[in-house]
């Protein structure tokens, strides 16, 4: 289903059985999934919490270095979602390949008890963000392959509600554990590598081997009675039991590429760079915020706590509200409100209310976009090259997010936090138009005239 309203004649989604789709429930899939991502995400927020303290004050690397090396690891997470994504459906095992990623995560864990420099810290988190790469369209693709194909705005969502389940978890673990342990940072680490393998292992066990396709598989045929004839050409008979147009074709590298040339995802793929150009990342949001009410600097990690609350309560809702009335109107919606945040960030008379107001925009906007994009893109692409478009509209706008904070942060420098963030409001405001424009539904294509008709109906 493309992000088009619901009334769209064409191109757009159809409209869904009102009773299976009450009656259905999240696939075990989904839950398992989600299972192992709150596992990994307390994991991994728990190191993400503790981890600029860690180089800055533990290891005495400047602002600016961890800055770089932030954006680096983050931008190699970004590229080898490519690269999980065509494994994926190439091997045609989307299981094997999270899981693959999964253990390399877990396996870099351990591995920060003993580094102590700058070199072989940025080498561990590189491979930990590579694991993040690997596994994220694997995932997703598993999510899509398992749901109905109305429900899976509802099943993206139970999925990022119970992810962010652990990336609030996460901080509130690493704080308990700094509190009462005497070497704080090791017992951070350790702890999290513990919970990084049990996720791994809850998805061995309970995630299904299978692609969990939803598609309609041909009936097997009846076995006719064996001849003689039989026993001389057993391969053959083999070989000849699936018909070749059952046969699944390679997956081929042009044929991952040949993806862009599909309309609907290559206007999904524009629109999810053009608006994460223009999307400030959240540490900035953060510092703006703390500048313009003067938040103490102990109460700041709590920031991030805010908007992934919110997030929780909504993400669930806002997939189900997408399935009903269309993805186009919700993604939207969801800018809208990252644009209103902005807006009083910039011009709110009254800085009480601000951090709750900014956190609610902020929660909602992910609420009404990060689960609500890939189900889009899932409606847009074969299944056989689901992991790959999944991948790809990903990395663009994960790489359109980076180049934003390269610019937005030159921009801070240059201009100050006032025209920095308003040029970037302008801008969203402008790119959001834009989207709505190639994200419109498709005009309804007009029936040929019969020949053979005469006379008025």
């Amino acid at each position: 289903m493309y992000l088009a309203d619901r009334s769209a004649p064409a191109g757009a989604e159809p409209a869904p059985d009102r009773g299976p789709v009450r009656a259905a429930a999240v696939a075990p899939t989904v839950l398992a999934l989600g299972t192992v991502s709150l596992i990994t995400d307390v994991s991994s927020e728990m190191v993400t919490a503790v981890l600029p303290l860690y180089l800055i004050a533990g290891l005495g690397l400047s602002p600016l270095g961890f800055g770089a090396l932030d954006g680096v690891y983050n931008g190699v997470s970004a590229l080898v979602q490519l690269t999980g994504g065509h494994l994926a459906d190439r091997v045609r095992n989307h299981k094997l390949i999270a899981g693959l990623g999964y253990g390399l995560s877990a396996l870099c864990k351990p591995l920060l008890l003993f580094a102590h420099s700058l070199g072989p810290i940025s080498v561990i988190l590189t491979l930990e963000r590579t694991g993040k790469g690997l596994r994220t369209a694997p995932r997703d693709a598993l999510i899509s392959l398992s749901t109905p194909p109305e429900l899976q705005g509802r099943a993206f969502g139970v999925h990022r509600a119970m992810d962010t389940t652990g990336a609030l978890l996460g901080p509130l673990a690493a704080f308990l554990i700094l509190s009462v342990a005497v070497d704080g940072y090791d017992a951070v680490f350790g702890v999290s590598a513990c919970v990084a393998a049990l996720g791994v292992v809850v998805l061995m066990l309970f995630v299904p081997s299978g692609d969990g396709d939803t598609r309609p598989r041909p009936r097997p045929r009846p076995p006719r009675p064996r001849t003689s004839e039989d026993d001389g050409a057993a391969s053959v008979a083999a070989a000849a039991a699936v018909p070749a147009a059952d046969r699944p074709a390679p997956v081929r590298l042009r044929d991952a590429l040949g993806l862009l040339r599909l309309p609907r995802l290559r206007n999904l793929a524009i629109c999810a760079v053009l608006l994460g150009l223009t999307t400030v990342s959240d540490a900035f949001v953060y510092l703006l915020l703390q500048r313009r009410i003067g938040i103490g600097d102990q109460w700041f990690p709590l920031l991030p706590l805010g908007t992934a609350a919110v997030f929780l309560l909504l993400a669930v809702p806002a997939g189900a509200l997408a399935d009903r009335i269309g993805r186009r109107t919700v993604f939207l919606t969801g800018h809208a409100l990252l644009l209103a945040g902005y807006a009083l960030l910039l011009w709110a008379p009254d800085p009480a209310a601000l951090p709750y107001l900014v956190l609610l925009l902020h929660g909602m906007f992910y609420a009404a976009t990060d689960g609500v994009l890939p189900a889009a893109v899932a409606a847009t692409v074969p299944a056989e090259l689901r992991a790959t478009g999944l991948a790809l509209v990903g990395t663009g706008q994960a790489l359109a997010r980076f180049g934003c904070s390269l610019a937005f942060g030159a921009a801070w420098t240059l201009w100050g936090t006032g025209p920095a963030l308003a040029a970037a409001a302008a801008g969203l405001l402008c790119c959001a138009a834009v989207a709505g424009f190639v994200l419109r539904p498709a005009a309804p294509v007009a029936p040929l005239p019969d020949p053979h008709r005469t006379g008025s109906p």
